[in-house]
């Protein structure tokens, strides 16, 4: 295990908002670390500082003589007519075979690596960028939110790619299912403070939801020991007698301090529009045609989306997805065939055509105001900004002045106080950070309208879709079977391409086919007394090893401070790797004594 970079006691700060305040973290080239962190907290900013494109305003960032960084870049490095394999060669300065061979990991072969790039779709762009990387043969890669408009079939292949990779990895992202998948560890990035843990994203948000519940019983226990405290001296202090003890009660009033609560500072705070749910169909299309011009995308649709669905449009890029959204809102026309919604359906859209043409002269909150539905409290509008990012005086801000990100935002928190029972939505959690995406998730299904939408992100379609529709070989269906069910069919169509590929490739050394398998040259079994006194050992050993499990689980339960409970998870995470060992082994004695028998 090799440090390949420190940072140490890091400061960094814009204006009055501080990103960095004495943080500290350490990576090593055994670990794939998940960094998350609210909008805004710094996650981006790091990542430069780390590249070298910006500087700490103190501290210091301590790189290994051997570091070698590879870093996915958002903006496009091609030239213009510029195959992928012309810009592979050219990139990397490898031979075409090289290059091919590594394209083909990722899919890319025949048209694709033949054609220009610029008539790939963004997705296998990225394929064609991430092929790059691997040819430079880094030793720490840097991926800030790769999965952004990746379909399931490319996230996939990425989370392939960076289980076989053998080198560090750190990568900001807000997609749970993506970091439970290629991640050992969690970097946090909260108040200016980096808590690297021991564990999965999801084992970190609970451990954090756990501290936060910790430290608000905490915090109330003081609060009223504070009242309690303040009560006593109130009562006391006036009179000669009690003085004394009334300076006392004083001073432990002084000493009782309130812990921060990072949940209460950043929670957002997302509400749906309230209205009585309606039924029957929502939206019917008959022998719809749809694409652009000359070119028919998907052709011969019939299709019906009942109110109360929350209908998750899925497939590949390039297949037609976001074009089936925009004949469906009617800012696309269709080619053939008619799409008819029914009577007092109110829609709501939140897509790039949209939140890129808002009123330039209104601030956020006009635009929150005039959006909302009347009588609306003027809190519960604040609160959707904050949940949003738009807080403080970011609320007076003109949509003049907003980001892309940012409008994005807006147009989503517009919608969420609005009166539209039809929601149709476009990529709804690229702009949001993990706890945003999982409020979001919440409205979505405590929301009793319609919800049509497209989604990259695993987690929030397995919470919020009902019903999935496939967009695929220019033909659109409702696909029979839940998310886990066409998940794994896209996996076996991965795996299956993969075998075949494997498959193809040469033999490397022709010798190892004359040798022996390890199978023919397996070891004879042991009588039955040998093999049942080594089952009872290890029985013994799965029996201490619970044991210490259970004793660890109920101390980090019970543990106060974020070292000690991140120490104690560490040890938790040992012995249950023992234990499952342990189970493992005792599972091959039995079928050892089975085949002796």
């Amino acid at each position: 295990m090799t440090v390949l970079l420190q940072i140490r006691n890091a400061h960094k700060r814009y204006g009055d908002q501080i990103l960095l305040e004495g943080a500290e973290c350490t990576l090593t080239s055994d670990t794939k670390v998940g960094f998350i962190g609210r909008n805004g907290a710094g996650k981006s900013t790091l990542l430069k500082c780390i590249l070298g494109d910006d500087e700490l305003d103190t501290g210091e960032i301590i790189r290994h003589p051997k570091l070698k960084i590879g870093y996915l870049r958002q903006h496009d490095p091609f030239l213009p007519g510029e195959t992928a394999l012309e810009f592979l060669m050219r990139d990397s300065g490898q031979p075409d075979w090289k290059c091919g061979e590594v394209a083909g990991e990722f899919e890319i072969k025949g048209k694709y690596l033949e054609a220009p790039l610029q008539s790939l779709s963004g997705g296998w762009q990225t394929r064609v960028k991430l092929s790059a990387l691997l040819l430079h043969e880094p030793n720490l890669l840097l991926l800030d939110e790769p999965t952004n408009f990746l379909d399931l079939r490319t996230q996939i292949l990425l989370e392939h790619f960076l289980r076989s990779f053998n080198e560090a990895c750190l990568i900001v992202s807000h997609d749970r299912a993506f970091l439970n998948a290629t991640c050992d560890s969690t970097l946090d990035l909260s108040m200016g403070e980096l808590t690297l843990f021991p564990g999965k994203v999801d084992a970190f948000l609970e451990y954090q939801q756990e501290l936060n519940e910790h430290d608000q019983r905490t915090n109330a226990s003081i609060s009223a020991k504070r009242k309690q405290l303040q009560e006593f001296i109130d009562r006391n202090r006036a009179r000669a007698s009690t003085a004394t003890r009334a300076k006392s009660k004083s001073k432990m009033l002084d000493r009782l301090e309130m812990k921060d609560v990072v949940s209460d500072q950043s929670r957002a705070i997302i509400r749906a529009p309230q209205f009585d749910p309606r039924q029957g169909p929502a939206v019917r299309c008959r022998d719809l045609s749809i694409g652009y011009g000359d070119r028919v995308i998907a052709s011969e649709i019939t299709l019906e989306i009942e109110h109360g669905m929350r209908a998750a449009i899925v497939g590949d890029n390039g297949q037609g997805k976001t074009t089936l959204l925009r004949t469906l809102v009617q800012s696309l026309n269709p080619l053939s065939g008619d799409v008819r919604w029914g009577y007092g359906c109110e829609l709501g859209t939140y897509a790039q055509h949209v939140y890129t043409s808002l009123p330039e002269s209104k601030t956020v909150l006009e635009y929150l105001e005039y959006e909302s539905i009347p009588g609306t409290k003027s809190q519960t509008i604040l609160d959707m900004a904050g949940a949003m990012l738009f807080r403080g005086t970011a609320v007076n801000k003109r949509i003049s002045v907003l980001s892309g990100g940012e409008r994005a935002r807006l147009c989503m928190a517009s919608l969420l106080l609005g009166k539209a029972n039809i929601l149709i939505l476009d990529e709804p959690g690229n702009h949001l950070d993990v706890e945003t995406v999982e409020a979001l998730a919440d409205a979505l299904i405590d929301y009793k309208g319609t919800v049509i939408f497209t989604s990259h992100d695993r987690h929030f379609l397995k919470r919020v879709a009902t019903a999935f529709i496939e967009v695929k070989d220019g033909g659109v269906t409702h696909y029979r079977g839940n998310y886990d069910a066409y998940l794994y069919m896209v996996q076996k169509e991965i795996d299956d391409e993969e075998s075949r590929r494997n498959e193809a490739k040469p033999k490397t050394n022709s010798k190892s086919s004359s040798k022996p398998s390890s199978k023919s040259a397996a070891p004879s079994p042991l009588d039955q007394r040998q093999i049942r006194k080594q089952i009872g050992n290890v029985e013994k050993t799965i029996a201490k090893l619970d044991t210490q499990r259970k004793q660890l689980n109920e101390q980090m339960m019970q543990a106060t401070e974020p070292k000690e409970a991140m120490r104690l998870h560490e040890e938790l995470t040992q012995v249950t790797a023992d234990l499952e060992s342990a189970e493992t082994k005792w599972a091959e004695l039995q079928e050892q004594l089975e085949s002796v028998d």
